[in-house]
C-alpha cells in the first residue's frame, strides 16, 4: 500500500487489526470481524507498527516459543545472543527485525506490516522479504505500507494506492 505521509495508511492497518474503531466491513475466511473475539482476531491479523513496543525487559521476553524465533533470527541475520539483550539496546533495525520475528512466531494468517524494513540497508532488506516471501508461498497474507517502490514490485501481487479526497 503507498500513499503521501498522513493520508492514512498506518490507520487503515491499525483499523483492520481491529486496533482503533471504525464503521466498514472486513471479514477472514468469510466470517465478518465482529464475529470474531478481538483477540482471536488481533492473534490471525497482526499488526507490526514500523517502530514496535516493547515492554520487557529482555527481547527473550516477547516471545512463548524461543526456538522458532531463533530459527527466523538466523533467516534475518540476527544472532541468538540479540535474545538476552534489552531492546533498547537494540539498533532501529534489529527493533524492526525482531517486532516482525515475534509476529511471525504467533503463525498468523495475515501480517499489515507499517514501512517494514524502513531503518535497513539493501542486504538485510533482502533477507526480511525472503522470509515475507516465504511466509506468502506457506499461504500467509501481506498488506505492507512502503514508500519504496522496487520493494513494491517484489512484494506485492496486487496494489493499493491511498490518495486525499478533494474537499468540496
Amino acid at each position: 500500500m503507498r500513499g503521501p505521509s498522513g493520508v492514512g495508511k498506518t490507520t487503515l492497518l491499525r483499523k483492520i487489526a481491529d486496533l482503533d474503531t471504525h464503521d466498514g466491513e472486513i471479514s477472514l475466511d468469510g466470517k465478518p470481524q465482529s464475529a470474531w473475539p478481538a483477540p482471536e482476531w488481533r492473534s490471525q491479523i497482526i499488526f507490526v507498527a514500523s517502530d514496535a513496543g516493547w515492554w520487557a525487559p529482555t527481547v527473550a521476553d516477547h516471545f512463548d516459543d524461543e526456538g522458532a524465533a531463533r530459527d527466523i533470527m538466523s533467516l534475518m541475520a540476527i544472532g541468538p545472543e540479540k535474545l538476552t539483550m534489552q531492546p533498547h539496546l537494540l539498533s532501529s533495525g534489529e527493533r524492526q527485525r525482531m517486532a516482525l520475528i515475534r509476529a511471525l512466531v504467533k503463525r498468523p494468517a495475515f501480517l499489515l506490516l507499517d514501512e517494514p524494513t524502513s531503518a535497513l540497508d539493501q542486504d538485510t532488506t533482502a533477507l526480511v522479504e525472503n522470509v515475507l516471501g516465504q511466509f506468502k508461498a506457506e499461504g500467509g497474507g501481506l498488506l505492507v505500507v512502503t514508500h519504496d517502490d522496487a520493494q513494491a514490485d517484489r512484494l506485492a501481487d496486487e496494489r493499493v494506492i491511498l490518495t486525499r479526497r478533494e474537499q468540496p
